[in-house]
């Protein structure tokens, strides 16, 4: 099988779905080009090719039709690290991303980009609107059209020729790309459609209508630019979160460097107040850390040795030093950056169902013009002026770009705004999917449960709960036990003396014993204390008890004698009663699978009132999934993305949440980079908003052409209103998808 290479690029001046439509089959049309994926959202295409094709060419076709493009510096897919070498040879390859005017620049005269509409302005990303050079051309074609009423009321026997001219200075540059488009491979463009009517128009004496719907049109495609451009800022804003210089600890000195040229290993320094420049892990230092710009969490979060901070989150109180664990182009927000970017390039099912029904509409239209415009003439004695003219209205409403952007706006809406709030989908069939979900089958520890157990009961026989805690944590100094460190945090919290301890050592398998001021204490597991005989009934009746609660228990013995007990368990996450009752207030049911013990599972099940299955290898859990799917339910299977591979690639959606973000982005469908169990809920209701509002968007679109469509035939309305269908339903169907990105929560 040949080997296939990918290379991304940016693209300047997309913004509508003609456009991508018209790159995409532009571009297939190279030689050894097996697949291109067009993303107007993002800015980008991804072209997947057999390492034949020649990416000047490629390059060449897209500067073509008037766009700017640069290859993303070393832009090998992910997967693969071949294709990176495939562009190093041009010469604008590491040039900056956002495209400005480096495209083509070395392509020779015959080659110039088209000015005008597309030309190489982006103005949504870079700039007011206005200085763009599409805001350029509107103006101009604006200002022409006042001219020529002015020059039409002065002088009425020249008026018709000012407004021929005044049509021709915004529809020149159209018609050079309809041509350009037609030989690229796409004939029935709007442009071209806006070519043939308002060449008509002028040929019937409507020259004046012409020139107004030139002008419209010109005006509802800025808009577009600029809604697009909006959606396209919310995801990129995120970049602009990380600083751009950060404080770095060289030989006991501090120097400020670029935060782009921290190396993992690195250690900075951050101060009260800063945002932190790289992810990494703290080596010195507590302070409570707002996480708000990243996750959305309003609430400032605790942090100290060892715990794991974000770039651009921002320090509160306390000077920290951390660990650098990610390079720039690696940490946190830049991957979900650019998985949210490759997300939009994948097409939704609704997206391809609408791509192959404008292959046939717009043509269909075309015909329908085409009948409107001679049948009635010929055949029913209808006046030829009055029926060619809305035959040219019908053909401006042909152009499915409102259709077409219905889906893909929402979706990458709904990606920014759920990625804002660390909810990764990975392109639009997973998020239409997720709407469906009938069933959540939750992994336990690290996913519905903390992950690390929690000291739940001190139960003292003599001496105080804190003179028990001492006693323990004083053994358990330095020891790394899961167990230990759940002793000691609770030590820590409740501010017990730790006197030093002598002699300690471990007893494999039964605990740890050392002899603390004149006292020998051992810390000790209760069958190793049943052992030793230091239990007797009612003891023995207290840790039956504490162990039907699914938790292990700890025997303190002073001087030989049981002093008392230590119960701890890996506790449910502080919001996950919450997040299953949200789940269940949706009509979702849920589901919990776990490797552990019966008793532990029926215990934490029983606390959130969730079904469960209990000691379950990772092929059983994989298992039970198929056997929900083939009850019915459309599964989703959330898991920290580890041992649970098998499970979530056999359920419908797989969503991978808690510590294991690393693996979980690359492998799961679906992410939750914050742990929090109501962020499933949270991930499905935003699918389900997304699935209404292509359908409000569908609707509009589809509407608004029906409407016109008979009002045009009716004579009701003509070609201006014919214009505002298309360009009106387009910039409509963008702003409500746009209302994604205000989701709350």
């Amino acid at each position: 099988m040949a080997e296939t290479n990918e290379t991304r690029y940016r693209v300047g001046g997309m913004d509508c779905a003609a456009c991508a439509s018209k790159i995409d089959a532009a571009v297939r049309r190279v030689a050894g080009v097996a697949d291109v994926s067009v993303s107007v959202m993002a800015g980008t295409m991804t072209v997947r090719h057999d390492g034949s094709s020649d990416l000047k060419a490629i390059e060449k076709r897209v500067t073509g039709l008037g766009y700017s493009v640069s290859p993303f510096a070393g832009s090998a897919a992910p997967a693969q690290d071949h294709g990176a070498h495939d562009h190093r040879h041009h010469d604008h390859g590491d040039h900056d991303h956002d495209g400005h005017d480096h495209a083509g620049h070395d392509h020779d005269h015959g080659e110039k980009e088209i000015e005008g509409l597309h030309g190489h302005d982006h103005g949504p990303m870079t700039g007011p609107w206005w200085q763009s050079r599409k805001g350029r051309l509107t103006i101009l074609s604006g200002a022409a059209l006042i001219a020529a009423y002015a020059v039409g009321h002065l002088i009425p026997a020249i008026g018709s020729y000012a407004f021929i001219v005044a049509m021709l200075i915004g529809l020149v540059p159209i018609a050079r790309r309809a041509v350009m488009a037609a030989f690229s491979g796409t004939p029935f463009s709007i442009e071209m459609l806006m070519a043939i009517a308002a060449v008509g128009a002028v040929i019937i004496n409507a020259g004046e209508e012409a020139a107004t719907v030139v002008f419209l049109f010109l005006v509802g495609e800025l808009l577009e630019g600029v809604a697009a451009g909006k959606a396209r800022e919310s995801i990129q804003s995120l970049t602009s979160l990380v600083p751009k210089s950060a404080l770095l600890e060289d030989n006991g000195q501090m120097r400020e460097v670029p935060a782009e040229s921290l190396a993992v290993g690195a250690i900075i320094m951050v101060r009260p107040g800063d945002r932190i420049s790289a992810d990494g892990i703290i080596v010195s230092g507590e302070s409570a850390i707002d996480e708000a710009p990243v996750t959305g969490e309003s609430t400032p979060v605790r942090k100290g040795v060892d715990a794991v901070v974000f770039a651009g989150t921002v320090n509160g109180d306390a000077v920290l030093r951390v660990r650098v664990t990610a390079a720039a182009a690696d940490n946190t927000i830049a991957r979900v950056v650019k998985l949210v970017e490759e997300a939009q390039e994948s097409k939704a099912p609704t997206e391809r169902f609408i791509d192959r029904f404008s292959r046939y509409y717009t043509p269909g239209v075309v015909v329908v013009a085409a009948l409107v415009a001679v049948v009635p003439p010929l055949f029913l004695a209808g006046a030829w002026d009055e029926w060619i003219y809305k035959g040219l209205a019908i053909l401006l409403i042909g152009c499915p770009c409102a259709l077409v952007i219905s889906t893909p706006a929402a979706i990458a809406a709904s990606l920014s705004a759920g990625a804002r709030r660390g909810l990764l989908m990975k392109g639009g069939a997973v998020l239409e999917s997720l709407g469906k979900v009938t069933m959540v089958a939750f992994d336990k520890t690290g996913t519905l449960t903390e992950g690390k157990p929690q000291v739940t009961d001190i139960v003292a026989f003599g001496l105080s709960e804190a003179q028990i805690l001492s006693r323990a944590a004083v053994l358990e100094q330095g020891s790394s036990h899961p167990l230990a460190l759940a002793i000691l945090k609770r030590a820590k919290a409740d501010g017990v003396p730790m006197p030093p301890a002598f002699e300690l050592k471990a007893l494999p398998g039964k605990g740890v014993s050392g002899k603390v001021g004149g006292e020998t204490l051992d810390l000790l597991s209760s069958s190793a204390a049943r052992e030793r005989g230091a239990l007797d009934g009612d003891k023995d009746a207290r840790i039956t008890v504490l162990n039907d609660e699914g938790k292990s228990v700890s025997v303190l013995l002073v001087n030989g004698a049981a002093a008392g007990l230590i119960a701890m368990r890996d506790e449910p996450r502080e919001d996950a009663e919450a997040g299953l009752s949200a789940l269940k207030s949706a009509g979702i049911k849920a589901m919990m699978l776990t490797g552990d013990n019966k008793r532990t599972a029926a215990a934490v099940a029983g606390m959130l009132g969730i079904d469960w299955r209990g000691e379950m290898m990772p092929e059983d859990k994989q298992r039970v999934v198929g056997e929900l799917k083939r009850q019915g339910f459309v599964v989703a299977k959330v898991g920290d993305g580890i041992n649970d591979a098998p499970a979530l690639a056999a359920a419908d959606i797989g969503i991978a949440m808690g510590g294991g973000t690393d693996v979980a982005l690359e492998t799961a469908d679906a992410a939750v980079l914050h742990g929090r169990v109501g962020d499933v809920a949270r991930m499905i209701a935003l699918s389900q908003r997304t699935t209404r509002n292509i359908l409000e968007n569908i609707t509009i679109a589809l509407g608004l052409k029906a409407v016109f469509l008979v009002t045009t035939i009716a004579g009701i309305t003509g070609l201006w209103p014919a214009i505002l269908a298309d360009t009106g339903a387009t910039v409509l169907v963008t702003i409500n998808a746009l209302r994604l990105l205000r989701v709350k929560g």
